[in-house]
């Protein structure tokens, strides 16, 4: 199972590494998950440098996909070249995107019909794309997810292995990475969320 989480220039830390740790606690041979940008190498809204792991083209080619956000969407969304390049499909991928990624699935056309999640700040663009936001952390129509809010992501990663391995593999990724003596309500709150979209 190849998963890439789409990274660009002056993306937000939390949503595209805490998803990234989280679906890399599956452990099984196959399962491999990416930090996917047009360049060898991004930086974040904070200055963090990394290299990425696939290209733009190894993101069309994935089984699913993650769309981080960042402070540079609107460049990325206006770069009609850059765009060109994601080529997704929601027949054979799943598809989710995070707070001002959304915007990135929105302007092409993947939200058609569909009402989506993300922050405030990106939400009167989002809508002038089209799409309707909702006041929630997270949705998802078929193979088409969105989340609202940097924390938000662990629901993403959730509902991304809930649907490639399962519910029980999702509780479990989830409950190991939170806090100690909040274990079962930080799980549980997540599977909430999940769980009607599954």
């Amino acid at each position: 199972m190849k998963i890439a989480i789409l990274t660009f220039d002056g993306f937000n830390e939390i949503d595209s590494l805490l998803a990234f740790n989280i679906l890399n606690r599956i452990r099984k041979p196959g399962w491999r998950v990416s930090i996917a940008s047009p360049t060898s190498r991004v930086r974040s809204m904070n200055g963090l440098e990394i290299d990425a792991q696939a290209h733009l083209q190894d993101a069309c080619d994935a089984d699913a996909v993650l769309v981080g956000s960042g402070i540079r969407t609107r460049e990325v969304v206006a770069d009609t070249a850059l765009m060109a390049q994601l080529k997704f499909d929601t027949t054979r991928q799943l598809l989710g995107a995070q707070c001002s990624g959304t915007l990135v699935l929105a302007r092409l056309g993947l939200l058609d019909g569909v009402p989506a999640c993300t922050d405030v700040t990106t939400k009167p663009w989002v809508e002038e794309a089209g799409v309707a936001v909702l006041e929630q952390p997270f949705v998802a129509r078929r193979n088409v997810a969105t989340a609202g809010g940097c924390l938000a992501s662990q629901y993403l990663a959730a509902w991304m292995i809930a649907r490639l391995e399962g519910s029980e593999a999702a509780r479990d990724a989830i409950r190991y990475v939170a806090p100690v003596g909040e274990k079962d309500a930080y799980m549980e709150r997540a599977m909430a969320n999940i769980a009607p979209y599954l």
